[in-house]
């Protein structure tokens, strides 16, 4: 992807400015069909890349641009999904994501994990393909997640006491506020199972697992979610009510705000050895819920979304470059077995059994049980894990992880118009109004 000639890199521009006219003109005609916006930029990236005389796309040759670059990629994304959420944070509100995220991503990453080690790998590196695996992708998921945030007039200030308990007049609908809150979320609590494949391929044996738990699950967490917090609380009070003579950064109405959420939660988390995926996407909520009527939340989601879908036209264009030049070439059976079955059994029976007793329907369990969108994220994991230190079959572990995203990009892109529409035409007749914003 570096040392490009003359040629090549005016090439590459020609081939940008295709992928961003195609992600502009394509949502015409995937909206209200059984395809999407992912599927069109592989295959673009798929074939302009086998063309004769391009260089190959291979991460494992770049592997910090790789994590760098997809990294940029989630952390937008995680900032966007966090500031479109209208549901305040609560127990009860919130339960569907609580169920995803203590139940089905801990049978997700078992399930993989033990797959994989039945299937022939090493134990750790079982365990780092569950754990990049693990997180629902905020970045891939657009036609299955909630739209921009409601600004109606009227809206409860952030100050205004509300009851913790369900409600069934929330903007969202349960299915994309779940998929959604659970994607903002999963991004950042796989990390700790990063660094327990780490420790394993490392240290081996079960030594490392005290100071695990300490640091990289209860010390990282905290950091990451008080970090965010504050971070998010500080811009909010900034954007609406500054003290003294301040003026407010709402007023401005520009939406790089957004952008300095992202870096400096990310950024602070991160030097506080807390976890900056976490912290982005909680940063995003306490801004949100600093004046959640306020318009200047729909400007900050809109310029975060322009960036959003720069970055996802690029990674998804390489993405398809990389599986045509060579990617693919280690994938076994064993890998494609394992990638199907987390796509069709294991993330689908582990959300099921997160859901029972919910208050979602029954259709809206199956759509959260099989929407479980692998994409951006699992690649950054495993750059930044193979960063750390080296793992058995790396090769395969890279072709799986390709595989698995692009087969979740084709089979979620395909079912998610026909049963997202289903859903909603469902609801609207169940509550006698218009269907949920999409």
């Amino acid at each position: 992807m570096l040392g490009l000639t003359a040629a090549q890199y005016r090439f590459a521009l020609a081939l940008a400015g295709v992928a961003f006219l195609v992600a502009a003109w394509a949502p015409a005609y995937t909206r209200r069909r059984p395809m999407s916006l992912p599927m069109v930029l592989v295959v673009l990236g798929a074939g302009v890349f086998a063309l004769p005389g391009l260089p190959a796309i291979d991460p494992r040759d770049h592997l910090e641009l790789t994590e760098h670059l997809t990294e940029l990629g989630v952390i937008v994304a995680l900032l966007g999904a966090g500031l479109k959420l209208d549901r305040r944070v609560g127990w009860r509100r919130w339960s569907t994501t609580w169920r995803l995220l203590s139940v089905a991503m801990l049978l997700t990453i078992a399930g993989t994990a033990l797959l994989g080690w039945l299937l022939g790998l090493a134990p750790a590196t079982a365990l780092l393909l569950g754990a990049v695996l693990a997180p629902t992708d905020p970045v891939l998921a657009a036609d299955v997640q909630v739209g921009e945030p409601s600004v109606a007039e009227g809206e409860p200030a952030a100050d205004e006491p509300a009851a913790d308990e369900p409600e069934d007049d929330e903007p969202e609908d349960e299915v994309r506020f779940g998929l959604t809150s659970e994607a903002g979320l999963n991004d950042g609590l796989a990390f700790p199972f990063v660094y327990a494949a780490v420790a394993l391929a490392v240290e081996g044996g079960t030594g490392w697992i005290g100071s695990w738990v300490v640091g990289d699950v209860i010390g990282r967490v905290t950091i990451g979610v008080v970090v965010g917090w504050a971070i998010g609380w500080i811009l909010g009070r900034i954007s609406f009510a500054p003290p003294g003579a301040l003026v407010a950064l709402a007023e401005a109405r520009d939406g790089f705000v957004a952008l300095a959420a992202t870096f400096v939660a990310y950024g602070v988390a991160e030097l506080a050895h807390g976890y900056g995926f976490l912290a982005v996407f909680v940063a995003a909520l306490a801004l949100r819920d600093s004046e959640r009527g306020h318009e200047y939340h729909r400007v900050l989601h809109d310029f975060a979304g322009e960036v959003e879908q720069l970055l996802t036209i690029v990674l998804l264009t390489l993405l398809g470059g990389a599986a045509v030049t060579g990617m693919l070439a280690p994938l076994t059976w064993r890998g494609a077995a394992t990638g199907l079955a987390l796509i069709v059994v294991i993330r689908p029976v582990s959300a099921w059994i997160s859901l029972r007793g919910s208050r979602a329907t029954r259709r809206e369990r199956r759509a959260l049980s099989f929407f479980g969108i692998r994409g951006v994220g699992s690649v950054y994991y495993l750059a930044f894990a193979l960063g750390k230190s080296p793992f058995l079959d790396s090769d395969e572990l890279w072709a799986t992880v390709i595989f698995t995203i692009l087969a979740s990009v084709v089979i979620h892109g395909v079912t998610a118009t026909p049963v997202m529409d289903r859903l909603d035409r469902r609801r609207a007749r169940r509550t006698g109004g218009a269907a949920t914003r999409a």
